[in-house]
């Protein structure tokens, strides 16, 4: 035991001198939307404008520091909002927006007498102002046994395929094993391919493809709550932050067919050894829960206004309100350090065309710039 506390004090020193080493970056949160009901999103269409998530079942538009009052998209009769973690979750432009105008969500229902989550497909209007909810194409969907642990983040890669955060399907200590088990969705992050198939195809190239007991959907597993993740767009990495249960939450850099250890493991530490199903791979960082309670996953700061953030991954806790950041060579941390406290409730970052980055706090409704 003591040996352990002098290798735990080693990392600590070391991570305080680098990050004494390397000048904290300095920036403020610049309030730029407000009045917002549940935000807990923000996605960029590659034109400026910004569309924020109400957890209820609208999508919002804020271009020029306004609000449309029009909502973009409005789903909440098609949307279950039961427990706290449910509703309209995740929103992903196809990477062609612009000129097909399709864009996909991931939201929580009832409709069809359990509760489901539900991947859909919809179309915009020729303005990409508006999108009529009749345009919906469902694309597919599972079954849950909880009302919590969701996931509900999408993304179109460098790729272009779509990759999708399911969370364990709830309750606590993941009671059916599911993120061990490649024969459910739940607890995995997915990967597909929406251009070909119908209404899509899981790509040759995933690695569970025609493996006997497997989905092939699965890009990697042994996940618990994938809130939010992205690509770092410079150096293709997917970074993930996943929401721990007792002691530990995680910071993951996703590859294609690894074991991430839920429910086996939390962060690098045991929860239930004997449900191991191969070998696990470690969390890049993980932080206990007398530092935070909730990890939100960020970005990889690739903008211009604030140099200093330049290849810092930026990340926050929902449940303490600060912002952190590190810096990760492939190998190691080079740069581990808190950059902001905020009273804020802060549930997602988003990224815009150029790299900038901003907040929401769900809990307040409103939407911040990290500026310089």
């Amino acid at each position: 035991m003591f040996f352990r506390f002098l290798a735990a004090l080693a990392v600590w020193l070391a991570l305080l001198l680098g990050a004494a080493a390397e000048q904290i970056p300095q920036f403020r949160l610049t309030p730029i939307a407000s009045h917002l009901d549940l935000p807990i999103g923000i996605f960029d269409d590659g034109t400026g404008r910004l569309f924020i998530i109400e957890q209820d079942g609208r999508i919002r538009i804020v271009e020029n520091g306004q609000v449309d009052a029009t909502p973009f998209l409005d789903i909440q009769d098609e949307v279950s909002r039961a427990g706290n973690e449910c509703g309209l979750l995740g929103l992903a432009f196809d990477p062609d927006f612009k000129n097909n105008h399709r864009f996909f969500v991931n939201y929580d229902t009832e409709k069809f007498g359990k509760l489901q989550t539900r991947i859909s497909e919809f179309k915009a209007d020729d303005t990409n102002s508006h999108a009529d909810p009749a345009t919906e194409k469902e694309i597919m969907r599972w079954d849950q046994p909880f009302t919590n642990h969701k996931g509900g983040c999408m993304i179109f890669g460098p790729d272009h395929m779509l990759y999708i955060g399911v969370g364990d399907g709830g309750a606590g200590g993941d009671p059916f094993n599911n993120g061990q088990n490649l024969g459910v969705l739940l607890g995995k992050i997915l990967r597909i391919d929406v251009d070909h198939g119908q209404p899509y195809k899981a790509p040759d190239d995933n690695p569970f493809v025609g493996r006997k007991g497997a989905l092939p959907e699965i890009w990697c597993w042994g996940i618990r709550n994938p809130w939010r993740f992205s690509f770092d767009r410079q150096t293709g990495w997917l970074w993930c932050g996943d929401v721990g249960q007792d002691l530990w939450e995680e910071i993951d850099i996703i590859e294609k067919g690894k074991n991430y250890g839920w429910s086996a493991r939390e962060g690098k530490h045991d929860f239930k050894p004997e449900r191991a199903n191969g070998p696990l791979t470690d969390p890049i960082k993980d932080y206990p829960h007398t530092e935070g309670r909730c990890i939100i996953g960020g970005y990889v700061y690739r903008g211009k206004a604030i140099p200093a953030l330049e290849g810092i991954y930026v990340y926050a806790d929902y449940n303490l309100g600060w912002i952190a950041g590190l810096r990760y060579d492939g190998k190691q941390i080079t740069f581990d350090a808190h950059l902001l406290q905020s009273p804020l409730n802060i549930a997602s970052f988003g990224e815009d065309h150029d790299g900038e980055l901003y907040l929401c706090d769900r809990e307040r409704g409103q939407v911040f710039e990290l500026a310089p």
